[in-house]
């Protein structure tokens, strides 16, 4: 009789955690390749690691960043903290994120890759919703569709890329328990 692998939940959690890391690289991948194509010239490590010297500057993970140790600690953050705490919002955000795919994916009987499409297109529609809250985007009626659209297919190849790497993860030993 075959016995079939099945996750522990702290693996789940822990797969979930690596491939959403994997999914963020293959997002900024696209993103990345867009701005080369568009006429870019940094290399891929100074694209992805650009330094943000102001709050003003900061990308959106490192605005939400700040609210947060701002409301946490009562203290205004200075400008140079914009860096560092984008570069960690940004890559918790996507590992963190995928923490919920991994324990979801792990129950199902028999979790597939494709399922990381309605996966990236939930994380993408979830950032229209909660951002403006925010004050951080617009509505999502104001933006046009090729602004809406580049957006999507980054968050569906964050999805393909971290459904990929948790069904390669979910077969580790490391991870799971035979049954």
């Amino acid at each position: 009789m075959r016995t079939r692998k099945q996750l522990t939940p702290l693996g789940a959690v822990g797969a979930g955690l690596v491939a959403g890391a994997v999914g963020t690289v293959c997002m900024d991948t696209v993103r990345f390749l867009r701005q080369r194509r568009a006429g870019g010239e940094h290399n891929a490590l100074h694209w992805e690691f650009a330094p943000v010297r102001s709050w003003q500057e900061a990308p959106d993970p490192g605005q939400v960043g700040r609210r947060l140790a701002e409301a946490f600690t009562r203290r205004e953050l200075p400008d140079s903290a914009a860096f560092p705490v984008s570069t960690v919002m940004h890559w918790a955000y996507g590992a963190g994120n995928a923490v919920s795919y991994g324990v979801v994916s792990a129950s199902l009987r028999k979790p597939r890759v494709l399922y990381g499409l309605p996966y990236g297109a939930l994380v993408w529609l979830s950032g229209y919703v909660v951002l403006p809250i925010a004050g951080l985007y617009e509505p999502i009626w104001r933006y046009d569709a090729k602004t809406l659209g580049d957006d999507l297919t980054a968050h569906l190849a964050y999805g393909l890329g971290t459904s990929s790497a948790f069904w390669l993860l979910s077969r580790a030993a490391v991870f799971s328990r035979q049954l």
